[in-house]
């Protein structure tokens, strides 16, 4: 028999392997407090909330008791780098250093992975480089991952011609199922006792799991969730129907694709007018729709215009006609290509009627345009029945983790989201960090609000102030494209620190860059509030120009703002505040991320002192030296780098 699984305090704690073989491994009481709270939640089943500070260590203190729990547990991670990072760097950590073996696989989202049917209709149908060098690397592949191609740019257009999506894939009857790139990660994922998936991958198969199961992910008995706090955007995403000019764009190019593969003497050129007038008929709907900013609600006169029920009907014709003539040439030729296409068709046709002759208030349809795509979309406004049937009463023990999932001190906020209503294990573990010692929150209230016509101007004065006393090294952190481009354009020209902007290379890179000049200074939005790492010096600003609340004129925000005024709750103090809290937690996270860093937190919003709800939002901040006078973080700066013997900038 085998002996018993080893303890959490005998692999984690102060005696451990891990202490013994890894130079500088520091003991953590709060790893440990969190390892045997997920322990305890995976062995009687059950759902966990925990959130554990920076520099917990939260990543072993899920995957430890994971694996020692001998259940098939699926971690779902906030990002694919998490993803690799777990696969390739923790994972083989703890299989070296705490002799815990464990099968694990890694499973992306469908459209990661080369379809190679689709990869051989678009070769038939035209050569250009990219298709060319794609379908050279994969005939070598083992994984068929278009990350592990870099002579392609993650960008290029011909990727969504040769991936695979739900859409597209055939199976079973697919004459290259074998050798399927998917499939392989499939049946790996089904041999795995870890599966590490990511939100996206997690949801998108929670949302189409029928009521026995079938799904992408293997059957599990467990999810970690790790950035919980991301779950609700996410999982609105995939709970919504939406019918775009992409997806009708990649049913026509998918179909002509098809139509040009050689097959037995059938007119299969008849088609052709056919997919003309889809095209056109597709055209005229999203040329009908409202027109205005990024995102605009569809209304309920908008839906029932005259204008816009014609061109939804021709549109309906078009998509119907599509489908009644592929089902016809699959008859006749036995393409199991056509015949997916036809059902495609049939998809289309129900999600635009769904969207658009709902009557229910469960729903918020709108319009969103991003660059040259239209869609038209139904999202649920309030998730937490969904997640609660397909989430929590499906999976025996769930465990919800973050380094920012609490409010105030509790998950009253984040239970009222999810649909958590019932009895949950919770758990907070602060970090192990010194952030009294670390870090200095500034906080001036010298700045008009940011609705005044000068706080952007005030704002740049204000940064480059706080650049030239750090020498740089700075983060500044916005709201918007358009206060990150003016206080950009502002000291671009004018600090004597090198100057990043979001969007001028790729994520990566551009962070890559910043640690590398060690004095620059960083332009960016909200995909830099979370997720972005960069220990050590280079890091030792980050300016917050506002407070982070949702943009009440979102379509999806606007109908929850709505809905739960509606039903007797205060939305701003309910939901809008914690959802900032939240974020702003995030956007101060990205500075302390060792014991040895240092720095300053600068919020340039006033509100956050001059209004009731600041209270909340600051409460909700690790506890460190506070400031609302600039001489003052002077001060606190010259101290701690006397005390670290660092040069102070002239």
């Amino acid at each position: 028999m085998p002996g018993a699984a080893p303890s959490i305090a005998a692999l984690l704690g102060p005696g451990g392997p891990l202490a013994k073989s890894l130079p500088g491994y520091e003991h953590r009481p709060e790893q440990l407090r969190m390892a045997e709270a997920v322990r305890s939640v995976l062995g009687r089943e059950g759902t966990l909330l925990v959130e554990a500070g920076t520099g917990t260590g939260k990543t072993l203190a899920y995957l430890v008791p994971a694996i020692l729990s001998g259940k098939k547990v699926v971690i779902s991670t906030g990002t694919k780098a998490l993803q690799e990072q777990i696969l390739h760097k923790d994972l083989p950590l703890i299989r070296k250093h705490l002799g815990l073996p464990v099968r694990a696989a890694c499973m992306k989202g469908l459209g990661n992975y080369v379809c190679l049917r689709r990869l051989r209709e678009a070769f038939a149908a035209g050569r250009d480089p990219s298709l060319a060098a794609i379908a050279r690397w994969a005939q070598g592949t083992r994984t068929g991952d278009r990350a592990d191609l870099e002579t392609v740019s993650d960008d290029d257009p011909v990727w969504n011609d040769v991936t695979s999506s739900s859409e597209t894939r055939i199976g079973a009857k697919c004459d290259h199922f074998d050798d399927c790139f998917v499939t392989r990660m499939r049946r790996q994922a089904e041999a795995a006792e870890l599966v590490i998936v990511n939100h996206h991958l997690f949801f998108a198969d929670l949302a189409i799991r029928g009521p026995h199961g079938q799904g992408v992910i293997p059957e599990h008995d467990a999810v970690v969730l790790d950035e919980a706090h991301k779950i609700e955007d996410v999982a609105t995403d995939f709970f919504s129907l939406r019918v775009s000019t992409r997806r009708i764009e990649s049913l026509v190019g998918d179909t002509r694709r098809s139509l040009a593969t050689p097959r037995a003497e059938v007119p299969l050129g008849d088609l052709h007018p056919v997919l003309d007038h889809l095209t056109l008929s597709a055209a005229l709907f999203f040329g009908a729709l409202p027109d205005g900013p990024e995102s605009v609600t569809l209304t309920r006169e908008m839906v029932e215009s005259p204008d816009l029920v014609g061109r939804h009907h021709d549109l309906d014709d078009a998509l119907e006609a599509l489908g009644g003539a592929l089902r016809r040439l699959e008859a006749a030729t036995g393409s199991e290509p056509l015949a997916l296409a036809a059902g495609r068709a049939s998809d289309l046709r129900n999600d635009l009627a769904a969207i658009l002759t709902d009557r229910g208030q469960t729903l918020v349809r709108y319009v969103q345009r991003r660059g040259r795509n239209v869609a038209v979309a139904a999202a649920p406004i309030d998730l937490s029945e969904i997640l609660k049937e397909k989430l929590f009463y499906s999976v025996p023990s769930v465990v919800l983790a973050s380094a920012t999932l609490a409010t105030s001190g509790d998950f009253r906020f984040v239970r009222q989201r999810l649909g958590i209503d019932f009895d949950a294990d919770e758990l907070v573990v602060g970090s192990p960090f010194d952030y009294p010692s670390q870090a200095m929150l500034y906080t001036p209230v010298g700045l008009p609000e940011p609705r005044d016509p000068d706080f952007l101007a005030r704002a740049a004065d204000e940064v480059d102030r706080l650049v030239e006393l750090t020498g740089g090294g700075a983060f500044v952190l916005c709201t918007s494209f358009r206060a990150m481009r003016a206080l950009h354009g502002a000291l671009s020209g004018r600090l004597s620190a090198p100057c990043l902007l979001q969007g001028e290379r790729p994520k990566t890179a551009l962070v890559e860059r910043f640690r590398e000049l060690g004095d620059a200074v960083l332009f960016a939005t909200a995909s830099f509030w979370e997720g972005i790492d960069v220990p050590g010096d280079a890091l030792r600003l980050v300016v917050i120009d506002k407070l982070p609340f949702e943009v009440p004129s979102d379509p999806v925000v606007a109908a929850r703002i709505r809905h739960l005024n509606e039903h007797g709750v205060e939305a701003f103090a309910a939901y809008q505040v914690p959802a900032a809290a939240l974020a702003l937690k995030q956007g101060f996270g990205r500075l302390i991320r060792t014991r040895t860093d240092r720095g300053i937190v600068a919020i340039l919003d006033r509100r956050i002192v001059t209004r009731g709800y600041g209270k909340v939002l600051l409460g909700s901040l690790p506890p460190c030296a506070r400031a609302s006078d600039l001489e003052e973080v002077r001060c606190f700066w010259r101290r701690k780098a006397t005390m670290e013997g660092a040069t102070l900038p002239e």
